[in-house]
């Protein structure tokens, strides 16, 4: 379906002739022209039935005996073909909230997921004569869609690579809008945005997977901590080694090794020992 852009008659000029009309049937019925009345009469009452109104951002699809005539897109007052059928349709923007739906990501793990999508109509024509129900259309599309992306990632990649629900959400939201207007073109819809709203885990799994994002906390964690340790330790041998405080052979040098590392590494506090004695 092409939309076509109807021009329709000024109102005013169209409501100035149906007064005329009007006067001039009150003035052969004062005289007693007999046809003449009845006849302007009649033409007032079906020039009534053409007029129009259209609202601001607001459309009139326009049909006659079935036919579809065009698509009023000004505002103001309009005359079109009497006893036409004229539909109005909003421009405006409009959200729409999807609910909770309950969706499996890509590594079968049950999430929560919910999105924001606005958008508005851009043909008048489509959204009335090719769906059915277009904001009917518009929500079924937008959840299926929205399972669709979904399913395609994982709601966490541990192991960070690769894009996931949590961590790419502007990414997702991209896509979602793309995949969103495909879908919807049909209707006569453009999508302007699309957000995801809501993102978990479902409850019976949650507590779980947070076991499991505690975990992996705590093994980068550990990692950064090793990392550290192991260059303070570099750092204090070769100091005491161009400083010539010391010298240590590989043994004394690993002892020394040990004790840094636990002192550094370790959650609590280390407490020194005093070795009055020799290694040997």
């Amino acid at each position: 379906m092409k939309e076509k852009t109807l021009h329709p008659v000024s109102g005013f000029l169209v409501i100035a002739l149906i007064a005329i009309c009007v006067a001039g049937g009150i003035y052969g019925a004062a005289y007693d022209y007999a046809a003449v009345p009845v006849i302007l009469f009649v033409l007032a009452g079906v020039l009534c039935t053409s007029i129009t109104v259209v609202q601001p951002n607001k459309s009139v699809v326009v049909t006659f005996f079935g036919k579809y005539v065009g698509t009023i897109v000004n505002s103001g007052l309009f005359a079109v073909i009497p006893f036409s059928i004229r539909k109005t349709v909003s421009l405006r923007v409009r959200n729409f909230n999807s609910v909770k739906l309950k969706v499996n990501d890509v590594e079968g793990n049950p999430i929560e997921i919910a999105a924001v999508i606005v958008f508005k109509v851009v043909n008048s024509a489509k959204a009335l004569f090719d769906v059915d129900k277009y904001m009917a259309f518009v929500e079924i599309q937008s959840e299926t869609a929205l399972r669709h992306v979904a399913s395609r990632y994982p709601y966490d990649n541990f192991n960070e690579s690769g894009m996931s629900l949590r961590a790419n959400s502007d990414e997702i939201a991209k896509e979602l809008a793309a995949e969103l207007q495909e879908r919807l073109s049909l209707s006569g819809v453009e999508v302007i945005e699309a957000r995801l709203t809501h993102l978990a885990y479902s409850t019976e799994i949650a507590s779980t997977m947070l076991q499991r994002q505690q975990a992996s906390a705590i093994l980068s964690a550990r990692q950064i901590i090793v990392e550290g340790a192991v260059g303070m330790v570099d750092m204090a041998i070769r100091q005491l080694k161009e400083s010539g405080v010391v010298e240590l052979d590989e043994e004394r040098k690993a002892a020394m090794i040990n004790n840094l590392m636990v002192a550094i590494v370790s959650e609590r506090g280390a407490s020194p020992v005093i070795n009055a004695g020799s290694l040997y």
